[in-house]
């Protein structure tokens, strides 16, 4: 074989074996983060956090479901889900059993467009398109899926405010529908946030600029996020090619400053955005970006 004929095969073959590794491989390498968030007042005890986002549940995901029920075992302080828990018509008895040995635990949720609307194709170059147009899918019974949440205690942070009493110590929060459909209406929930609060937490599903930005002024000490499943694709060296929202590529995920500290906010304000846990149907595939829950310990910051 010449060399010029073996280079289209080689390409094809190191193609075929990407995909097959991003498809078949990454998407199901469930991963646990652990990460420590210094936002206590000085001298707390630690509080852990679990945060999971993006489950785009299917009923057949067994896999994923009892991986999602393990979880329980880590038994966080306080679990936060941060929506696009759906991916089918069928998938609301999957999620909520995934989520059951979660919902012992003290919890608070947001919902988003994959938990309103279901998945169709899309053609994904239109990612690289800021404004691109948004279809949606047929309605999901999402009511099914919030109604189990709260009839286990969890609260429903879309578009309201809540508190919780975990481990003791006091938990204010504010949270807002997808700003990424621009269902957001952070008007309802503006205001300082209690500064008599043990730890003050914003939930939104997108990380978008203008809303976090909202949630600091308000003196939040951490925003949760999710929505960008990190990039999805990650090119190493580089990092995510596309984040679908107004953040920065490089905090597409993970803990990052959103705010420095300041007299009226002596914590900043934290963002913690997950990569999340599962991807479209009709995009099932991960590159450098396996699917993850994160475990936040919530620590002391310094005096």
């Amino acid at each position: 074989m010449r060399w010029y004929t073996a280079l289209p095969s080689a390409a094809l073959l190191t193609g075929g074996a990407v995909t097959g590794y991003a498809s078949l491989y990454e998407r199901t390498r469930w991963t646990l983060r652990r990460v420590d968030v210094p936002v206590l007042a000085p001298g707390s005890a630690p509080l852990t956090v679990l945060h999971v986002s993006d489950l785009h549940m299917t009923a057949g995901q067994t896999g994923k479901q009892e991986w999602v029920a393990g979880l329980a075992a880590l038994e966080p302080d306080l679990v936060v889900d941060t929506g696009d828990n759906l991916a089918g018509h069928d998938a609301v008895p999957a999620t909520l059993r995934a989520l059951d040995p979660l919902l012992d635990r003290p919890g608070a949720f947001v919902l988003a467009s994959n938990d309103y609307y279901a998945p169709r194709p899309k053609n994904p170059l239109k990612y690289f398109k800021r404004n691109h147009e948004r279809v949606h899918g047929d309605p999901l019974p999402w009511t099914d899926l919030r109604d189990g949440l709260l009839s286990r205690g969890w609260l429903d942070l879309t578009n309201q405010r809540g508190e919780l009493v975990v481990g003791g110590r006091r938990i204010v929060f504010a949270g807002v529908d997808d700003s990424h459909l621009g269902l957001d209406r952070y008007d309802r929930v503006a205001g300082p946030a209690d500064p008599a609060a043990d730890i003050r937490i914003g939930l939104a599903h997108s990380p978008e600029p203008r809303v976090l930005d909202r949630f600091a002024a308000d003196g939040y000490d951490l925003l949760l996020c999710g929505h960008t499943h990190g990039g999805q694709l990650r090119v190493p060296g580089f990092g995510a090619l596309v984040t679908n929202c107004g953040i920065d590529r490089a905090r597409v995920r993970w803990l990052h400053r959103w705010a420095a500290p300041s007299p009226g906010s002596p914590a900043g304000t934290w963002l913690h955005v997950s990569a999340g846990l599962g991807t479209s149907p009709y995009a099932p595939v991960r590159f450098a970006c396996p699917p993850e829950a994160t475990l936040l310990t919530l620590t002391a910051r310094e005096a």
